[in-house]
């Protein structure tokens, strides 16, 4: 009798592992979907895109992006010297050097080697890596890794006419819609 005490006891507690080890595996694979379609869903909010569009003086840069980010433009260039703005998903938070947003663009009126003079230092101590890439048809300089404000992100820097446009991503969790404005833009030689 014992024995027999024994062995259903046994069976009991191999039961209840297995049924808590399926439990635990549905509730895992129940996340995993929910987490895709939420991935899904905010990849397809995002469309259809808006269009941003620069001062025309500047060359008129314009490029898509997502529908669910906010712009705020700080410095318009209406008066001339340099132009400002700001693009974060749902509202821009308030713009520092420290604050992590999804684009920053500026344009300038300097000439492309001073604008990347300003990040060779990062270059050569290995926290930036740089490659040319094509924007609009017009070479420019991308740079990837550890911004200056120690923010892992993307800057790219291009001509236009006697202005040089950066646009730049603090997150590397903006990483992919910074990559798909980049391929949008167009601007006025």
């Amino acid at each position: 009798l014992l024995l027999a005490y024994y062995f259903y006891n046994e069976y009991k507690l191999a039961s209840t592992d297995v049924d808590s080890k399926v439990s635990a595996a549905v509730v895992a694979r129940e996340k995993e979907i929910t987490d895709k379609l939420e991935a899904e869903f905010a990849e397809r909010e995002k469309i259809p895109y808006k269009t941003f569009t620069g001062p025309d003086d500047y060359g008129t840069l314009s490029f898509k992006y997502p529908k669910t980010w906010s712009v705020y433009v700080s410095k318009d260039a209406s008066k001339g010297g340099d132009f400002e703005a700001y693009l974060h998903p749902v509202e821009v938070p308030p713009v520092s050097n420290e604050t992590s947003l999804a684009l920053r663009v500026i344009i300038r009126s300097e000439s492309f080697e001073a604008a990347d003079n300003r990040y060779k230092g990062l270059v050569s101590s290995g926290k930036l890596s740089t490659s040319v890439i094509s924007v609009n048809g017009t070479d420019a300089n991308r740079y990837d890794g550890t911004l200056s404000n120690n923010l892992v992100g993307s800057i790219v820097i291009v001509k236009i006419r006697d202005k040089v446009v950066t646009l730049e991503t603090d997150a590397e969790i903006y990483r992919e819609d910074f990559n798909n404005i980049i391929e949008t833009i167009t601007f006025n030689q």
